[in-house]
């Protein structure tokens, strides 16, 4: 999906350089993960069960756009 692209290129331009191998690992797994559980978690609809999946989630979400 085009808005998930540009919320995941957000965080690629300013955070993953940055970002500890542990973090990048997390990233990872969540692109691993299906497009729809995505797009509800970055829409707020539902949050991962997986703490830092969802703290991952939230984080993305704050940054600007």
């Amino acid at each position: 999906m085009r808005e998930l692209d540009q919320l995941f290129g957000r965080y690629l331009d300013t955070e993953w350089h940055a970002d500890s191998e542990l973090q990048r690992g997390v990233f990872l797994r969540l692109l691993d993960c299906e497009d729809d559980k995505l797009w509800h978690w970055f829409m707020g609809h539902e949050t991962p069960f997986d703490a830092e999946l969802a703290a991952l989630v939230q984080r993305i979400r704050s940054l600007p756009g």
